[in-house]
């Protein structure tokens, strides 16, 4: 089965056998993966009904829940890995959410898109409307983007949170995912900050 490139990355950090909560798990195709690969106790949270229907219909224990309201009835460290992939952004309160997955796991993987990448700032520039691109492939109206931020923001929220950034990888536009270290996060000009579309991160609390 072939996952989308930051999904891949991600199932690269987790360890066989692990106990897994896979946090807006779309169809499922993830944790799948995990599960007959890696042998990992998975379980899945999903907010859209045809999702956990299609999930349940894969054979995976997953639920409806929130990650803004769900992921405190979990206790804390019961998980050896929480993910979040693609899904931060379109949360109400991002920093609150990523507090509860620390909690949550013993590590932590969340990939996000970069709204610091250059064809977005150039969109920007150029045309002077919200721009559109593969990570971010929604009009300003129907986005469920809600809070958007670059890979350098996301670094802050780390520190906000406590958190150590174990490591990290871009995402580039052929797919291609590449190992980066965190201190380059940070680098406004050329950095991945610039010319990564989006990041996977594995975070633990510090």
């Amino acid at each position: 089965m072939s996952l989308r490139p930051d999904l891949a990355a991600i199932a690269d950090m987790i360890r066989p056998g692990s106990r897994v909560l896979d946090v807006g798990c779309g169809d499922g195709a993830l944790l799948e993966h995990l599960v007959s690969t890696k042998s990992v106790d998975g379980r899945g949270i999903e907010i859209s009904q045809a999702n956990v229907n299609a999930c349940v219909a894969r054979g995976m224990a997953v639920v409806q829940g929130d990650a803004d309201t769900d992921l405190v009835d979990y206790p804390a460290q019961i998980f050896d890995a929480v993910i979040l992939s693609q899904t931060i952004q379109a949360t109400e309160k991002p920093k609150a959410v990523l507090n509860q997955l620390l909690r949550n796991g013993r590590r932590t993987a969340v990939s996000l898109p970069n709204f610091g990448y250059w064809k977005v700032r150039l969109g920007l520039l150029s045309g002077g409307r919200m721009p559109r691109t593969q990570a971010l492939g929604y009009a300003w109206w129907d986005t469920p983007n809600i809070h958007l931020c670059t890979l350098a923001d996301f670094v802050d929220l780390t520190r906000e949170c406590d958190a150590t950034i174990v490591e990290a990888h871009a995402v580039h536009d052929s797919g291609k995912t590449v190992r980066i270290d965190p201190a380059k996060l940070t680098d406004n000009y050329m950095g991945p900050n610039l010319f990564a579309q989006g990041a996977i991160f594995l975070l633990k609390k510090s």
